[in-house]
């Protein structure tokens, strides 16, 4: 197996089997265990090169636009199919088999993605939910530059499975890093990486289609995970600009009323690391870093 490079973020399917990692390398990998650990298991590019992109390379555009890279996924309860969105290729699936995935938003729908970043399924409607996080991630890689810019060219967009088409939902977001759809079906949750707030957007009922804010928050939020609950697990970062760029990692978990139920802070283990990702299973919290190549695990955490 080649190595692991960069565990950008993760997900459990249904059968309480992986996690299954997304690498900036383009390819989608599987945990089996610790005598075998991760296993290839997926991958984005359709002219991917073994050589190029085994994870031993230095990633810039030009492998990414070779290999891939895919930022998050999630599976659908209902079909066992998992979604994926890469920064290069767009929103993707591939079955339960694993393989080459198959792309799913090519832009000749007129709708160009810029910085495809966060994904979450509808548990009722099988509707999947996607965000652009914006175009200054791509045309800014100075993180205190962005954190400063005021950017809001990021969207939410829907994918539906049975038309095929895709439309976009909403526009004029602040950094849509993450995105969450409720445990009925009723609402969204997404982050606004750079307002430090989570926005929720109805999707039934008498608020449909409209927005409020849900949570305040004490840093810019990354990725959001629903709990089997109903809960929300969302990573945090609290960024400090001076003297240097310094990240103070946390996980926070949120119920559905928008109220913040516990904070976890990561400092002690990740020091200044950038946390992506924040997710309970199982009794235990698993965090990814776009900085390192493996999952913490952290046991005994009173959830």
């Amino acid at each position: 197996m080649a190595p692991i490079f960069f565990i950008f973020f993760f997900c459990f399917p249904n059968n309480d089997g992986g996690p299954y990692s997304v690498l900036v390398d383009g390819r989608i990998v599987q945990y089996q265990g610790p005598k075998r650990s991760f296993v290839d298991f997926a991958f984005t590019s359709p002219n991917r090169s073994k050589e190029l992109c085994d994870g031993t390379n230095k990633f810039d555009l030009e492998t990414g636009r070779r290999c891939g890279s895919p930022l998050a996924l999630e599976f659908d309860p209902k079909t066992g199919d998992l979604y994926i969105v890469d920064v290069f290729f767009g929103l993707m699936v591939v079955g339960s088999g694993g393989g080459a995935a198959t792309r799913l938003s090519d832009d000749s729908d007129g709708l160009p993605s810029n910085f495809p970043d966060a994904v979450s399924i509808d548990p009722i409607t099988g509707d999947v939910y996607y965000t652009d996080v914006g175009s200054i991630f791509f045309t800014n890689r100075n993180m205190s530059d962005i954190l400063l810019s005021g950017d809001t060219s990021g969207r939410l967009l829907k994918y539906d499975p049975k038309t095929s088409r895709r439309t976009v939902v909403l526009t004029g977001l602040a950094a849509p890093a993450g995105v969450a759809v409720s445990k009925d079906g009723s609402f969204l949750v997404f982050s606004e990486y750079l307002l430090c707030r989570l926005t929720r957007f109805w999707l039934t009922g008498p608020k449909a289609n409209t927005t409020e804010v849900f949570a305040e928050l004490p840093g810019n939020p990354d990725n959001i995970v629903r709990t089997k609950t109903g809960d929300f697990w969302v990573a945090v970062n609290i960024q400090k600009l001076q003297p240097r760029l310094i990240s103070f990692p946390l996980g926070q978990k949120i119920n559905e009323h928008g109220q913040i139920l516990k904070t976890v802070n990561f400092y002690a283990e990740y020091n200044a690391s950038y946390i992506t990702g924040v997710q309970e299973h199982l009794g235990s919290l698993y965090v990814s870093s776009v900085f390192l190549n493996s999952v913490g695990v952290y046991e005994g955490v009173k959830l």
